[in-house]
């Protein structure tokens, strides 16, 4: 049985029957186990206690993917609902997936993009529709055999979002894809492809949530993304992961000339959290910017930051990390900045702020930068501070009680971030932060 725990070779050739797929696939998910099984976890970072043993790697609760709302389970649909995904469909979005354990369950996007040609669809329906367009991208970027967890997605992805945006496109409202785990000891593994062909514009969407068990659960999943000469790519994350999930994620952009890559990357759950956003300035005049923030309480680990790599000459990037721990949380910084030596006249700036709200919380700034000619610029600040007293002192003398003055500290704290966010999503991310605080 495919669903029971644990991983096995027969177990992947079942899931990739189960899915239809074509030979060349099944092979290379092999190829990718023996590399998870080779590959150890991290040499950086916190340590990770995963019991491989002790993972559901593919469930279907679905025999198909639906365009209609009315026809998904009625639990399924639910839970959905509650999270506001259908009501922001109709409000905010040109189009949406949503994916519940391994698979995506519903799919829908406004008719006028397919007029233009944009194809927006699960990553398993872009295998069987458009073979060529899928394996010119997939795995090209990040390579199965990176790290331990890009081996395991390799050998078990399932689900995740294809995009891909035709020159001269420009897409008005985000595209969205909402991921969420409820089994217990369940693995997520989607594999994400965005293809911004040149002069074409997009900005996409996730959200993500899980139902808490006292069991570990595994998040690690991949994501592609080409960014074409005069286009733009903006990629908002805003995951809440439960407190039992390691979230282990490789996210990397590649931007041809002239070309914007934007991180917005939001990390408020999870038990450990491992995401370096990434952006390869291979063309001149490329741009990659990362606005992110990570809140860390009791017993939760924030390991997040961004990684520049300028390759072209007049390459630009900005890194801003936002930094929350209490309850004896631990949120740090870890990135890197490489400046190629032909990346001549390139200019990046990099800044990280931490707040501890007691003393039993801990951050750390971990940063690799190097400049490899003497005509770039690279600046670094980083701050690590307490909550201001006199600040908190002139609030609470207004009128406001504690815990509401720290609450509009803490705000003020990330309001970068918060102003990269559509309306709908700023006021989503103040209710969780509430919540944590």
């Amino acid at each position: 049985m495919v669903e029971e725990l644990g991983l096995s070779e027969e177990k992947i050739k079942s899931i990739s029957k189960i899915k239809n797929e074509p030979k060349w696939m099944t092979d290379f998910r092999l190829e990718a186990f023996k590399a998870f099984k080779n590959i150890p976890n991290p040499n950086f970072g916190p340590e990770l206690k995963i019991d491989f043993d002790k993972i559901n790697y593919y469930k279907k609760v679905a025999k198909r993917v639906e365009n209609d709302w009315q026809q998904v389970a009625c639990n399924i649909k639910n839970t959905f609902d509650k999270v506001g995904l259908i009501e922001a469909e109709a409000k905010y979005l040109d189009g949406i997936g949503a994916q519940y354990e391994s698979e995506v369950v519903y799919h829908n996007m406004i008719k006028e993009l397919e007029d233009k040609k944009v194809i927006f669809c699960s990553t398993d329906d872009a295998l069987k529709k458009y073979p060529e367009l899928f394996k010119k991208y997939f795995n090209k970027l990040v390579k199965y055999n990176e790290n331990k967890y890009t081996a395991l997605n390799g050998a078990v992805w399932s689900g995740g979002t294809f995009i891909y945006v035709p020159p001269h496109t420009t897409i008005d409202r985000p595209l969205q894809s909402y991921f969420r785990l409820d089994t217990k000891n369940m693995g997520q593994f989607e594999r994400t492809i965005i293809i911004v062909d040149n002069d074409s514009h997009l900005h996409y969407m996730e959200g993500c949530t899980a139902t808490y068990h006292l069991a570990d659960s595994l998040h690690a999943a991949v994501v592609e993304i080409y960014v074409g000469e005069n286009a733009s790519c903006r990629y908002t994350t805003i995951q809440n992961w439960a407190d039992n999930i390691y979230n282990l994620v490789t996210k990397r952009a590649v931007v041809a000339k002239n070309g914007l890559m934007e991180w917005i990357d939001g990390n408020i759950g999870s038990k450990i959290n491992m995401k370096y956003p990434t952006c390869i300035l291979k063309g001149e005049g490329a741009t990659g910017n990362c606005i992110s923030i990570a809140v860390a309480t009791k017993e939760q680990i924030q390991d997040a930051g961004a990684k520049m790599i300028h390759l072209a000459p007049q390459t630009t990037s900005k890194i801003i990390s936002k930094s929350i721990a209490s309850s004896g949380g631990e949120a740090s910084y870890r990135g890197t900045v490489y400046i190629d030596k032909l990346a001549k006249n390139s200019k990046s700036i990099v800044k990280c702020d931490t707040i501890l709200l007691d003393d039993k919380s801990k951050s750390d700034t971990i940063p690799k930068n190097v400049v490899g000619n003497n005509s770039s610029y690279l600046e670094h600040e980083a701050t690590v501070s307490k909550l201001d007293r006199d600040k908190l002192f002139y609030l609470m003398s207004r009128g406001l009680d504690e815990e509401k003055a720290q609450e509009l500290l803490i705000m003020g704290f990330i309001d970068e971030f918060k102003e990269s966010l559509p309306m709908e999503y700023a006021v989503e991310l103040n209710q969780l932060l509430k919540n944590y605080f």
